[in-house]
């Protein structure tokens, strides 16, 4: 599991009218959360940029495509009225890949979260949960990361795409997303 450093809030050790002075700088109230708040924040961050990372991989790969299109797909003539099938079938598989990165992605973003109601609050312990799904979800970083790093060292987008389910597999992406979802079954029984 991924340990995450610990950063020291200066503003705990700070005097009552530094505090005050602090919290009406950074927003009134920001360090009033309660730990399982904090927690849920972190947990939609760390979403966000796992997010983000695969986001920059699809873009890598579109961006990969057009210029493959370009050299591989000309504009019809009259000598050559119809495309190469299989430059065509390349592209569609560039296609898929980038669909599927995007599917993934959507996942990522959209996957649950405890909710906040007084049934966990009262009877479940909500923070233990929450610090579970950061730990899961800074393997999902890894992963995400490891991923990213691996799709945008590509520079050929045929190649990539075909690359594409086993850099997924390879990634553990789909693992943590299905730990994921174990910790929240857990917290639901």
């Amino acid at each position: 599991m991924t340990e995450f450093k610990t950063v020291a809030n200066p503003i705990d050790s700070a005097g009552s009218t530094k505090q005050l002075l602090s919290n009406l700088f950074y927003g009134w109230g920001y360090n009033f959360y309660r730990k399982e708040n904090q927690l849920r924040a972190d947990d939609l961050l760390v979403r966000a940029k796992v997010s983000e990372m695969l986001a920059a991989a699809r873009a890598h790969l579109a961006d990969l495509e057009r210029a493959w299109r370009r050299e591989h797909l000309p504009e019809p003539t009259r000598e050559h009225p119809y495309a190469d099938a299989a430059a065509v079938a390349s592209a569609q598989q560039m296609r898929r890949a980038q669909q599927l990165i995007e599917a993934l992605e959507l996942r990522v973003r959209t996957v649950g979260v405890p909710e906040m109601d007084r049934i966990n609050q009262r009877h479940r312990n909500e923070r233990d949960t929450l610090a579970q799904l950061v730990g899961v979800d800074g393997e999902l970083v890894l992963a995400a990361k490891g991923f990213s790093d691996a799709a945008l060292a590509q520079r050929d987008a045929a190649a990539l795409a075909m690359q594409m389910p086993g850099l997924l597999a390879q990634s553990g992406l789909e693992n943590g997303l299905a730990q994921r979802q174990q910790v929240l079954s857990a917290l639901a029984t």
